[in-house]
This record gives C-alpha cells, sequence and structure tokens, in this order.
C-alpha cells in the first residue's frame, strides 16, 4: 500500500530512496492514512462547491428568465450606467458577504461591519496604547542597565585601586617585619659583642626599655603626689 502510494504520490519521478523497515513503513503509512483522509475532505468540499455554483447558476438562470419574460429585461438589454449599477451590487454584495440584494442585508452587513471596525479601532489604541507604555519602560530600563553598568565600571576601577594599594601595602608590611628582624638581630649581635667588649649589662637595649618603662610607671605615680604637694606651696605660711 505504501509503494503504491508512493509512486501515484510522484508520478513520473522516481520515488527517494529510504530505509526500509517496520518503523518507517509504519510512519509512511500513517501519513498516507492521513494524506487520503485530507484528499477526501478537499474533494467533498470541492464537489460540495460545485454544487453551489451549480445550485446559484441554476437559480440565476430562473431569475433572469423571469426578468427576460415577465419585464423583458436582460444583461445586454441594459445600459452602460445599469450595468455599471448592477456590478456595483454585486461587487458590493459578495464584499459584505451578504445572502441577498435587499437593503435590509445591505443595512445588517454594514451595521455589522461597523461595529467590528469600531472594535479594531478600539483594540488597535488598547495595543497603541499598551506599546507606549512598554516603550517608555524599555527606555527606563536600558538606562538603569546603562547607570549600573557604570556603576559596576566604577566600581571595578575603584577596586582595581584598593587592591593595587593594599598589594603595595602590605609589600611595604612585609618589608618593615623583615628590616625590623634584621634590626632586631644587628641590635642583639652588637649588644653581644658590646658585653663582650665589657659592656654594663644595665646598657643593653632590653634594660634600657625595661628602665623607661619602670620610669614611666614610677612619673605616673610621682605625679598625683606633685600635685598634692603643689597644694601645699600655695598655703600661707
Amino acid at each position: 500500500q505504501v509503494t503504491l502510494w508512493l509512486k501515484k504520490l510522484y508520478g513520473d519521478k522516481p520515488v527517494p530512496r529510504y530505509e526500509v523497515n517496520e518503523r518507517t513503513v509504519d510512519i509512511l503509512h500513517e501519513v498516507m492514512e492521513c494524506n487520503e483522509e485530507t484528499d477526501k475532505d478537499v474533494s467533498l468540499l470541492i464537489q460540495d462547491m460545485k454544487d453551489q455554483a451549480t445550485k446559484y447558476e441554476a437559480e440565476a438562470k430562473y431569475w433572469q428568465d423571469i426578468l427576460e419574460e415577465s419585464l423583458g429585461l436582460s444583461v445586454d438589454s441594459l445600459s452602460q450606467e445599469a450595468t455599471m449599477v448592477l456590478n456595483d451590487l454585486v461587487e458590493s454584495a459578495m464584499a459584505l458577504e451578504v445572502e441577498d440584494t435587499s437593503l435590509t442585508s445591505f443595512y445588517g452587513a454594514i451595521n455589522y461591519m461597523a461595529s467590528e471596525l469600531f472594535k479594531t479601532k478600539s483594540r488597535n489604541q488598547e495595543m497603541e496604547l499598551k506599546l507606549k507604555n512598554l516603550t517608555k519602560k524599555l527606555i527606563s530600563a536600558l538606562m538603569m542597565e546603562k547607570q549600573l553598568e557604570e556603576d559596576i565600571e566604577k566600581i571595578t576601577e575603584s577596586q582595581k585601586a584598593e587592591t593595587a594599594k593594599a598589594a603595595s601595602r602590605s609589600k611595604n608590611l612585609i618589608f618593615l617585619e623583615k628590616k625590623s628582624e634584621d634590626l632586631k638581630i644587628r641590635i642583639k649581635d652588637a649588644e653581644k659583642k658590646l658585653i663582650a667588649a665589657g659592656l654594663d649589662q644595665s646598657l643593653t637595649h632590653e634594660a634600657l626599655v625595661k628602665l623607661s618603662e619602670e620610669l614611666a610607671a614610677l612619673q605616673k605615680k610621682v605625679k598625683p603626689l606633685k600635685k598634692e604637694v603643689k597644694s601645699y606651696h600655695d598655703l600661707p605660711p
């Protein structure tokens, strides 16, 4: 069935090569059934349209015979102006999709189209308003995005500068720490040499620092005593 359908579908052209297996045949069979159903629907639609056309032609012939027999009117007997008016009437009826050319049908169709036009205009106005609001929001969002990008760029540059400063400070701190350690070692070496040369232990750096701390503590204790003595000096003899 699938092979015959493909040959019928392609006609004189060769059928494209495809891998023949259960899955491909099932898929093609399903497509074939859908295609045949569609062809049936289209055929029925074409036949219905032919039937409608035959019906309309018969009705037109019926009214044409009545007009010719009763009033002696025919398309050939109409004036050019009357023919133009008749054509305009037919085109209007087709454009408005009315069943007949009565004033009632025309007025009903015109009112319906006017109503649809009003609805369409209202929808267009709503869409224009929505579009305008969305455009404003989009512009605001783009401006905010641009401002955020500028702020991020500034923060990034500031962070780079701070990072560079921190790196420089870290290097300086490391240098000072190493320098301090070196100076401590040198001071100890110098003290050892001086002690070996006969320097009094009380003159070493550590001893001097200790004496300085003791001196500061004594000065702190003496300060209130000086104030108290000063108060006695202010007394009369």
